[in-house]
């Protein structure tokens, strides 16, 4: 069988000349099979190398290979390889990706910063270099800022309508049920513009201009839809435009309402009941009227027991539970602790007192003297293992329970879109480009949720994370044969997790 391999080399001789050369490497050693000529000049050099192009190309297909050494064979062929991919990422990503309808989105580009999102989370700049060093695709960071433009403009509402389609069809047809929280992304920016502004930071950032993120999701944690406001925006003030520009985009009429005390005010409650909106939000119980206080601090309860008040229109379900008021008292003792260890050092002053924390058992005793308050630690020893739900709901206390314990997820959504999915930090000044980051890590999210919903349909003890990390792994080479340039593809698979991950997703 016949077989070339061949390339041109330029090289200085002797007397200080580039020698253009073709080299071979047929037999598996290196070997002079052409010299084209030698010289000085830029323009002949050029002239040369042409040349000894077209020689091996004339020659293509008639250089012996020995075949009885099977070490050249294989070295031969691993000189024929032209190029690499990492395939892992199209045949796991890819399938969830347009399962989830995500390729209506006719843009390769889109794709890629979704999957990136999940793989190599790290600036725009970064990820232009990753697609060219692992898929062969060359965009320029200008090319991806474009595309941000273009997704802001015509494809963000596209995005988000394509993940609502995909989550009311896993879930039966039908959605009455959601969940809805913030949080705060800060800049490293010293100046406030239009959107970026401080104000209360959940990420313990109040000195940086942030913007406030809220998100609804459904049943199980899987994201419907996303606004941002300004930074400095109270966050009891999203939750309406939100939910009701959910209701009307979709044309849905009866929804449940999942929210933490922190979205609870009496303009929320309001508005809500307006909007025939059923609602379950955590209540503060400690901030009820006296006579709300007193008919809760009078209620027997035996462990998970739950009893319910009547308020007006509104049913206060209030709950007990022992592991929960062991946990009280333990942060109690543990923030009591930190405040005797700082009177003791003298540290605390009247700058100190405020409500914040356990700051609210401190109270001042003359000029300068701080001490612990016994009577207020007294009075929150009482509502240890207590627990409020405010609802205007028809559901059992046990189901009204039951679904604020489900709120868990969208703060565990909030956990992998910063930690993992790299919601922040965020490298962009313009707001059109702040809100294509934001809409491609909500489309990152849908991903790694519906990869986390097909895992556990295959009862696979995988994680997202895991079965990403072997997709990674997974590379597909291509040959160009030397005499009649077919381009041969492979698959590399050679562990067992590879193989389990091919098997189960069919790819």
């Amino acid at each position: 069988m016949l077989f070339c391999l061949m390339y041109v080399r330029q090289k200085k001789n002797a007397s200080g000349k580039i020698c253009v050369q073709v080299i071979d490497k047929s037999s598996g050693k290196y070997r002079i099979a052409h010299t084209v000529g030698s010289s000085e000049n830029e323009k002949v050099i050029e002239r040369y190398v042409e040349k000894a192009k077209q020689w091996i190309k004339e020659k293509q297909g008639t250089i012996e290979i020995d075949f009885s050494n099977e070490r050249t064979v294989y070295e031969q062929l691993a000189e024929s390889i032209t190029s690499w991919k990492m395939a892992g990422l199209d045949l796991l990503l890819g399938g969830i990706f347009d399962a989830i309808g995500f390729n209506k989105i006719d843009d390769q580009l889109f794709r890629y910063l979704v999957y990136y999102r999940l793989v190599y989370p790290y600036s725009k700049l970064k990820t232009t270099e990753f697609l060219m060093r692992y898929h062969g695709l060359n965009w320029s960071e200008d090319s991806v800022y474009r595309y941000m433009d273009k997704l802001h403009g015509k494809q963000k509402e596209e995005v988000q309508a394509i993940s609502f389609q995909h989550t009311l069809k896993i879930l039966g047809g039908s959605i009455k049920l959601v969940f809805y929280d913030v949080t705060t992304l800060y800049f490293e920016i010293d100046l406030e513009d239009e959107l970026r502004k401080t104000g209360f930071s959940k990420d313990g950032k109040a000195q940086h201009p942030q913007i406030v993120l809220g998100l609804l999701v459904s049943e199980n944690g899987y994201p419907l839809t996303y606004d941002i406001f300004e930074g400095n925006k109270f966050e009891g003030h999203t939750m309406l435009p939100v939910i009701e520009s959910f209701k009307a985009k979709y044309d849905i009429e009866n929804l449940v309402i999942v929210a933490d005390a922190g979205l609870l005010s009496k303009s929320n409650v309001d508005a809500l009941e307006k909007s025939n909106c059923e609602f379950i939000i955590g209540a503060r119980l400690k901030n009820e009227s006296k006579e709300i206080r007193n008919q809760i601090l009078n209620l027997e309860f035996n462990d998970n027991d739950s009893h319910v008040i009547e308020n007006g229109s509104l049913r206060l379900v209030v709950s007990y539970s022992s592991k929960r008021a062991r946990k009280d008292e333990y942060n109690r003792k543990k923030g009591l602790r930190r405040l005797e260890k700082l009177i003791k050092s003298k540290k605390l002053t009247k700058a100190s007192l405020n409500n914040r924390g356990y700051n609210k058992f401190l109270s001042m005793s003359g000029e300068v003297t701080v001490t612990l308050n016994e009577e207020k630690i007294l009075e929150d020893q009482k509502w240890d293992g207590l627990k409020g739900y405010l609802t205007n709901s028809n559901l059992s206390p046990t189901q009204i329970m039951a679904n604020y314990g489900e709120l868990w997820k969208i703060e565990k959504a909030f956990r992998i879109a910063k930690n993992e999915l790299k919601l922040r930090p965020v490298f962009h000044r313009l707001q059109r480009r702040i809100e294509a980051h934001i809409c491609i890590t909500f489309a990152s999210y849908k991903v790694y949720k519906e990869l986390e919903r097909q895992l556990r349909e295959k009862n696979t003890e995988l994680s997202p994370r895991k079965a990403i990390e072997i997709a990674m792994s997974i590379i597909e080479i291509q040959i160009v044969t030397p005499t009649t340039k077919e381009k041969i593809k492979k698959l590399i698979v050679h562990s067992e997790e590879q193989k389990q991950l091919i098997d189960l997703f069919g790819a």
